[in-house]
């Protein structure tokens, strides 16, 4: 891998900087070596709306957040987002902002809205139906 790297391999800090690709961090150091979210284990869907919770985003002390989750947090700032959306916003692999995810809603950061299942929506012709009669109104 050191062939890779800008600069001779004595000097500080080659090794963490490859030329084509930028820094490199490994995902599970960035998750503290964690691959499932939260003690519980939840699991955000691609879809998954997440929101920046009102309550505690303005309690940043900035202890308990890393860089990538403070960039979550920046990205939510914006707008609410879905999980798809935040990982390529903040250029990290799908699995690492789970786990940063699970990280803020647990920190009571930010808030997820899980999408709603197809089984769950209404069927079209009802709502056309219902169209229907309000027209006739």
């Amino acid at each position: 891998m050191t062939e890779y790297m800008t600069g001779a391999p004595s000097e500080p800090g080659s090794q963490w900087y490859d030329g084509e690709a930028g820094p490199l961090v490994r995902p599970y150091a960035m998750t503290g070596g964690r691959t499932t979210p939260g003690p519980t284990g939840v699991k955000f869907d691609l879809i998954a709306l997440v929101t920046l919770d009102p309550g505690g985003a303005g309690t940043d002390d900035g202890s308990a957040l890393g860089p990538e989750h403070r960039a979550l947090v920046d990205l939510c700032r914006l707008e609410t987002q879905s999980v798809a959306e935040l990982a390529a916003g903040a250029d990290l692999p799908l699995g690492v902002v789970r786990v940063l995810l699970g990280d803020l809603l647990e920190l009571g950061r930010v808030t997820v809205s899980r999408p709603v299942p197809p089984a769950q929506l209404p069927d079209e012709r009802i709502l056309r139906e219902v169209i229907e009669g309000l027209r006739a109104l």
